[in-house]
């Protein structure tokens, strides 16, 4: 058995551990149930519960998701589109996203991959500045694709987000991926987890069980 402060009690009865526990209004937590014999500590597990909601609220903070945008293009996209599609592209990079160009061909457009393959490279030259060519131009069935990636990742743009919103005393790290814990148990007397041209986008230690009731 641990005590409160972790220091070692050595090896107790289950009714003496609950005995001394409850003496010193504190829980008997089971934190490593396959050892022989089970390894408990007393603490207080309220306390326990309300630091690891905290360590986990700073994980969320910190923890970041890249995604893969999805924008579609046809051969024959005209100027005006494509200048329409470069902005979400500029936008899903400058977000920290990695972007997929997917160029789709129909009938006998698959006879010239050249027209697709400039359009392509087209895109890539024009959000050099913010991003880079991660999967070069290829053939996949019917269509032609290629992967940009930010030259910026996007923690780095969360951290720098987070900076600034602390400095005008906002909140940061809403809506980032949630980082999941097993729940604890508790221990009882008792006991000795088609296509659209308009389309824009898409695209250590186990923890401890529960005190006892």
């Amino acid at each position: 058995m641990i005590g409160p402060e972790g220091e070692m009690l050595g090896i107790m009865q289950t009714r003496d551990a609950f005995l001394y526990a409850r003496e010193r209004e504190l829980d008997l937590v089971e934190v490593n149930p396959k050892a022989h014999p089970p390894v408990c500590k007393v603490m207080d597990f309220g306390k326990y519960k309300y630091e690891e909601k905290k360590k986990q609220a700073e994980a969320r903070k910190r923890q970041t998701i890249v995604e893969l945008k999805e924008i579609k293009i046809r051969p024959k996209t005209d100027d005006h589109d494509m200048e329409f599609k470069l902005k979400h592209i500029r936008r899903f990079l400058e977000e920290g996203d990695k972007v997929k160009i997917t160029c789709r061909f129909r009938g006998r457009e698959i006879t010239h991959p050249e027209t697709a393959q400039k359009q392509l490279d087209y895109i890539a030259e024009r959000i050099q500045d913010i991003g880079s060519v991660e999967t070069t131009a290829r053939m996949e069935g019917r269509t032609m694709t290629l992967v940009l990636a930010p030259k910026v990742s996007k923690a780095q743009m969360m951290a720098k987000k987070r900076q600034q919103e602390q400095s005008k005393g906002g909140k940061a790290g809403k809506g980032e991926a949630q980082v999941e814990r097993e729940e604890l148990a508790p221990l009882t007397d008792q006991d000795d987890d088609d296509w659209d041209d308009e389309d824009e986008a898409e695209g250590g230690d186990a923890p401890p069980a529960a005190p006892a009731s």
